[in-house]
């Protein structure tokens, strides 16, 4: 049922289509068919956490690329990591915890330069919050049929069924095939896919609360940038401050707003309320004058 409702919402055949428990264990499953003990996996980092835990189950070992200073994946140092031993390469646009994306021309030079046997993810789990126009859509390169290029999105996020656990995988019917081997049958429960599949046909509600969440984030941004934060272009539903070694401190000061420190680094911050913006602003502002 999901599959068929992927295919008539995208135009994509369903057997191009694996799905799981949210797009972590999809992940987990593309990574356990094509990777072996001594096998590489190359991904940016900071970037998303379950990153190096999918790795290190499916035996294979993580290769981090760090970012640039402005959050952004340095796509040349990551063709450079990749060696015979890579099989996966991980893109996470936009990138969680930094929120930049990945550009289409950046993408599209990237992917030229992987070999075809190396299979590419682009993680789009906040897709749906992307307003840059430049951005790199990854269901475009799905359809320029490169053999091994696939796209992660899942149902958690701008969907708000988070608590149901449904992502999935497109790309090449070959990957999508080995990847639902992998997938215990009945994961994905049919109260699940059915709360997915009438999420797909909610498209005015989707564009109405993602609108929203997008018009408090560059609020958020603009006013974060006018006290004099570095912040960089988040197109997702949050903004990251790269606060270093005071991450935890921020935090504990903007207490009980809800914030996720990342120790040594810095803060993320998702975008709610208005109500509750001001407030992470306010705290933000109290916190740069006293430095």
């Amino acid at each position: 049922r999901l599959y068929a409702a992927l295919e008539q919402t995208s135009g994509i055949p369903a057997d191009r289509f694996a799905a799981g428990t949210g797009s972590v264990a999809v992940l987990y499953g593309l990574l356990s068919a094509y990777c072996s003990p001594g096998d590489e996996v190359v991904y940016a980092w900071r970037s998303f956490e379950a990153y190096p835990i999918a790795v290190e189950l499916s035996g294979a070992t993580s290769v981090r690329v760090p970012l640039r200073e402005d959050g952004t994946h340095d796509l040349e140092a990551m063709a450079t990591a990749v060696t015979p031993r890579t099989k996966v390469v991980l893109v996470c646009t936009p990138n969680n915890p930094t929120g930049p994306v990945v550009r289409h021309d950046d993408l599209i030079a990237f992917l030229d330069g992987v070999p075809e046997d190396v299979v590419v993810v682009v993680d789009e789990a906040y897709v749906e919050f992307v307003r840059d126009p430049d951005a790199a859509r990854g269901l475009d390169v799905v359809l320029e049929e490169r053999p091994n290029v696939v796209v992660l999105r899942t149902f958690s996020k701008a969907y708000g069924l988070a608590g149901l656990r449904v992502g999935y995988l497109c790309g090449p019917a070959a990957i999508a095939e080995a990847v639902r081997k992998t997938t215990p049958p009945f994961s994905v429960t049919d109260v699940a896919q059915a709360a997915a599949v009438a999420s797909l046909a909610a498209v005015d509600e989707l564009a109405e609360r993602v609108d929203a969440v997008v018009s408090e984030r560059t609020s958020m941004l603009a006013a974060l940038r006018a006290q004099g934060w570095s912040v960089p272009d988040s197109q997702a539903n949050f903004v990251w401050l790269p606060l270093g070694d005071d991450a935890l401190d921020f935090a504990a000061a903007v207490d009980p707003i809800s914030v996720r420190a990342f120790a040594g680094e810095g803060v993320r911050v998702t975008v709610g309320d208005p109500q509750v913006n001001a407030r992470l602003v306010e705290g933000a502002a109290r916190w740069i004058t006293g430095r």
